[in-house]
Order: structure tokens, then C-alpha cells, then sequence
């Protein structure tokens, strides 16, 4: 996976996820609206045989890369429990 920042300010981010879909997407979308300074959260994308969703990130106080860094830590520890629960239940 791949990010290109295409603009960043201090509230503001949006950027392209190259090589992902939908799937990962609303995973990390539904993330991002968890944090409480998230005013505006949402991609897009334009051609289904581009695939490379563009994203919107709009912040009312933090900083719109840590709130996208912070999401990314919380994803990672979801699924690392996850792996961990399913290994237990294939045993």
C-alpha cells in the first residue's frame, strides 16, 4: 500500500490509498470518524478501473496526519486480536 499526500494543512488532509478498495476503506473510514476532533471523513473513488480511492480528512482541533496515524495504530491492534482469536479457535 502506497499513500500520496495530494493536500495537507493544518485541519486538512486528502490523499490517495493506491492499490486498495473499498473493503480497506470503509475499515479505515469507520475508524477515522472514531476520533471525537474528526469533522469530515469520506473517500471517493472516481473510475472503478483506477482503483485508487482518493480521501478527505477534515479535523476541528488535531492535526489530520496524527489523527490518520493514531487510526492506523487502532486498526493494527483490531486485527492483530483478531489474528490471535482465530489461530485459538483453529486449534
Amino acid at each position: 500500500m502506497e499513500i500520496e499526500v495530494i493536500e495537507s494543512d493544518k485541519n486538512r488532509l486528502k490523499f490517495k490509498i493506491k492499490g486498495e478498495t473499498h473493503t480497506f476503506c470503509k475499515i479505515l473510514e469507520r475508524e477515522l470518524w472514531n476520533d471525537k476532533s474528526t469533522k469530515v471523513a469520506g473517500y471517493k473513488i472516481e473510475y472503478s478501473l483506477e482503483n485508487e480511492p482518493i480521501f478527505l480528512l477534515e479535523t476541528d482541533s488535531k492535526a489530520p496526519k496524527k489523527i490518520l496515524l493514531d487510526a492506523t495504530e487502532r486498526l493494527k491492534k483490531e486485527f492483530k486480536e483478531l489474528e490471535t482469536k482465530l489461530i485459538k479457535s483453529i486449534k
